[in-house]
């Protein structure tokens, strides 16, 4: 159960930072709100790790035996902030939440195809429903079919 709620809090911290994040880039600018954003996670991240157990490589040798890929994931994470500060003011949380974990879901598919060889068919339907549910949803809104009270009512 613990782990159900730290899941939840997580997603939930995730929504909010990224609201802040937008909010702060529409004030001084997305690279700009890029740029302090990593700023404040590189300190956060040197204090937890002066107040964890773990400790930091001393020789740069150690480097050398990282994969070069693993160093790519700083680039992928800017890119996802600048994109996420773009989007965020420009549609609703709800859709941004969900085409982010459409997006991680189907990269998560064609990385374990390409490292294991095989996909799991249950994530490809299970992504495909929620990405027509997604559709669905959309021209719903877009045209504005909802249905009210009143029209409940009359049937």
């Amino acid at each position: 159960m613990i782990y159900i709620i730290i899941s939840i809090l997580a997603g939930v911290t995730i929504v909010i930072g990224r609201t802040i994040n937008s909010k702060l880039a529409e004030k001084i600018g997305i690279f700009q709100g890029t740029f302090f954003n990593y700023i404040v996670g590189l300190f956060f991240s040197v204090v937890f790790l002066l107040f964890s157990k773990e400790t930091f490589p001393s020789t740069f040798s150690s480097f050398s035996t990282i994969p070069f890929l693993a160093y790519l994931g700083g680039l992928l994470g800017v890119i996802t902030i600048v994109i996420s500060n773009y989007m965020t003011p420009r549609i609703s949380s709800f859709y941004l939440t969900l085409f982010i974990f459409i997006g991680q879901l189907f990269m998560g598919i064609v990385i374990d195809y390409i490292t294991l060889g095989k996909a799991s068919t249950g994530k490809v339907i299970g992504g495909i429903l929620v990405l027509i549910g997604l559709a669905y949803n959309l021209i719903v809104d877009k045209n504005g079919t909802t249905c009210d009270e009143s029209e409940i009512l009359k049937a």
